[in-house]
């Protein structure tokens, strides 16, 4: 057992440790964490629908109509109308044919690439992907090629190269720590070139970006049969689980093929009842996206005057960039003494020597909190000496 013992005091020396905060109430702006009010910059509940009453009444409504539990999986009897009823409402959100619901982002992906890929196939996966794209590849024993991010003229090489009798290209679609968009008019091209299918994780896009918050596909006007589209409803959506929109015959072989689909128990109808609520307040509500753009422009503007290596970002998320793992835990800890909480995001999560702070708005914030925060990292003197990391970091 000594191993773990060393280990954790290991990770706590680079400043990799991390420390779950207890949050207590509806998600918000305002936050009470370890019972200290605390202005949050720090989920992704980019539309400020984690506690929209609409939400919570839909999902009340199903309890009484529907119980708590799904009770078996979806190929057993765990296949509600509210599920179906969903799966029907994202289709044709995104304008795709059909879709399927997950558990989770984390839970499709690695899903979904193993039952699209298998020994004898090719997987091809940007380097700045998503954890759950990267074990999604593993978990498919393919022959996995990561390519420089975004590189399109190593990818093309890659797919010209490849005898592999089935390819699949993974990509973000806005990339989570970097809040780059990827290329997908020229992924699709590629795709449509060499035979491929392209599996996008909007899980940042999709609320957010494109008319009516349909994604990042619609947002670049790029459609085709080749792409697949993946959207989390944890994040702009505000409640839970995931889709993957695309060609019938896809989704239909997915139902049959995707292990993480087959073999769990199905997500409660509640859960269905709150994202089609959901559905419905971001068609009816296009002010949030509105609002959280300018807040996006402010953000952006407030910061090009300060002294920080920052990021360009037409989405919720902007990266303010350290390098140095202690001195990232540093900025935030002085954030988080004046009650303002920016994460700090340290390797794995990002490449060695390019920590971060990640400051994510919502169309909860006002503009007066977000001048809040700029007035407090204007405040900075960035070549004062870094405080000590003394313990673990919030």
């Amino acid at each position: 057992m000594a191993w773990l013992a060393e280990g954790l005091a290991a990770l706590e020396a680079d400043g990799l440790l991390r420390t779950r905060r207890v949050v207590r109430g509806a998600q918000g702006p305002l936050l009470e964490v370890d019972g200290t009010r605390m202005l949050a910059f720090a989920s992704n509940d980019y539309l400020g629908l984690a506690a929209h009453p609409a939400l919570a009444r839909a999902a009340i409504e199903a309890i009484w109509r529907c119980g708590v539990g799904a009770a078996a999986s979806h190929l057993i009897s765990g296949h509600h109308e509210e599920h179906e009823l969903l799966e029907a409402e994202l289709a044709a959100f995104v304008r795709r044919p059909r879709a399927l619901f997950f558990s989770s982002g984390y839970q499709a992906n690695t899903g979904i690439v193993p039952a699209l890929a298998g020994p004898g196939d090719a997987v091809f996966s940007d380097a700045l992907n998503h954890a759950c794209l990267i074990d999604g590849a593993r978990l498919s024993r393919a022959t996995v090629h990561v390519y420089p991010h975004a590189d399109l003229d190593r990818l093309e090489s890659l797919l010209a190269a490849s005898p592999a009798r089935r390819k699949v290209v993974l990509s973000d679609a806005v990339f989570s720590m970097d809040a780059d968009l990827a290329p997908l008019a020229d992924l699709v091209a590629l795709c449509e070139r060499f035979d491929a299918w392209l599996l996008l994780d909007d899980a940042h896009g999709f609320g957010v970006l494109g008319p009516g918050g349909e994604g990042t596909p619609a947002h670049l006007g790029v459609t085709s049969e080749r792409l697949l589209h993946l959207g989390t409803l944890g994040k702009a959506a505000g409640v839970a689980g995931a889709f993957l929109a695309g060609p019938e015959d896809a989704i239909a072989w997915l139902v049959q093929r995707a292990r993480t689909y087959v073999f769990t128990t199905a997500t409660p109808p509640l859960i269905a009842a709150a994202v089609r609520a959901s559905l419905r307040v971001m068609r009816d509500e296009p002010w949030r996206r509105e609002h959280l753009h300018r807040l996006a422009g402010r953000l952006q503007a407030g910061l090009a005057g300060l002294p920080f290596r920052t990021l360009p970002s037409a989405t919720a998320i902007h990266p303010v960039l350290i390098g140095d793992n202690a001195a990232a835990v540093g900025w935030m800890r002085r954030l988080w003494a004046q009650d303002l909480w920016v994460p700090a995001i340290r390797p794995p999560t990002v490449p060695p020597g390019t920590a971060r702070l990640r400051i994510s708005l919502s169309a909860a914030h006002t503009a007066e909190q977000v001048d809040r925060l700029l007035h407090a990292l204007a405040g900075w003197d960035l070549h004062a000496a870094e405080p000590a990391l003394g313990e673990a970091a919030p």
